[in-house]
């Protein structure tokens, strides 16, 4: 998939996704490819449009961020995402990072549900508007999942919790990942792996830091 408009800006991403190859934090070229697609600028707010290839998260408002482009890489690529994978993102944001997992497994694949109404509707426009109008989009409680398109091979959080939501975990097939920052205060990025007896098996992977789960 390329997204409309995606030539716009294009030196500007090769850029970026050189730098990100050199810091060689990411195994997966599919998933540099997957970056070099998305016209993150498209989903800036106009007046940060001029840093939108810089490697730092943005502000979105409603208090939300549109992540640092190398953590939304390193994510991809410790989800081990393959077309065709079912994936529920929990925080849509502005909808970037659903736009690079929708090129990574398709856009029809992608499950995403956003807290703020507007930031919701907002982002599933855009998506539409760029290419990606497979992406679904709701507004509603993350806590909760999205049991309706479950169970998902993927799934992952773009905000801080406490815990890995129950529901979340619940709604992942046995032998898929959930992906989140865990934490208050300090937080590190965690992946789980679901057993088929539903108990996880976890890995940390670094202190990060996120908005926290609303």
């Amino acid at each position: 998939m390329t997204a409309d408009g995606a030539d716009d800006r294009r030196e500007e991403r090769a850029r970026l996704v050189d730098r990100l190859r050199r810091q060689g934090r990411v195994d997966d070229e599919r998933v540099l490819d997957a970056i070099a697609a998305v016209p993150r600028h498209e989903f800036v707010p106009e007046g940060r449009r001029d840093a939108a290839y810089h490697d730092t998260p943005l502000p979105i408002g409603a208090g939300q961020t549109i992540s640092a482009p190398h953590m939304v890489a390193v994510m991809a690529d410790l989800l081990e995402l393959r077309p065709g994978d079912e994936v529920l993102e929990i925080g849509t944001g502005c909808g970037y990072h659903a736009a690079v997992t929708a090129e990574l497994v398709g856009a029809e694949s992608v499950y995403s549900v956003e807290y703020h109404d507007e930031l919701a509707t907002e982002a599933r426009d855009r998506l539409a508007d760029l290419g990606y109008e497979g992406v679904s989009v709701r507004a509603g409680d993350g806590r909760e999942g999205w049991p309706d398109h479950a169970p998902y091979d993927r799934a992952y959080l773009t905000c801080a919790t406490a815990e890995l939501p129950d529901a979340v975990v619940e709604q992942v097939r046995p032998g898929g990942y959930v992906l989140a920052p865990v934490g208050t205060g300090r937080q590190t990025l965690v992946r789980a792996r679901r057993r088929a007896d539903g108990t996880l098996e976890r890995e940390d992977h670094g202190a990060v830091r996120f908005v926290e789960m609303q």
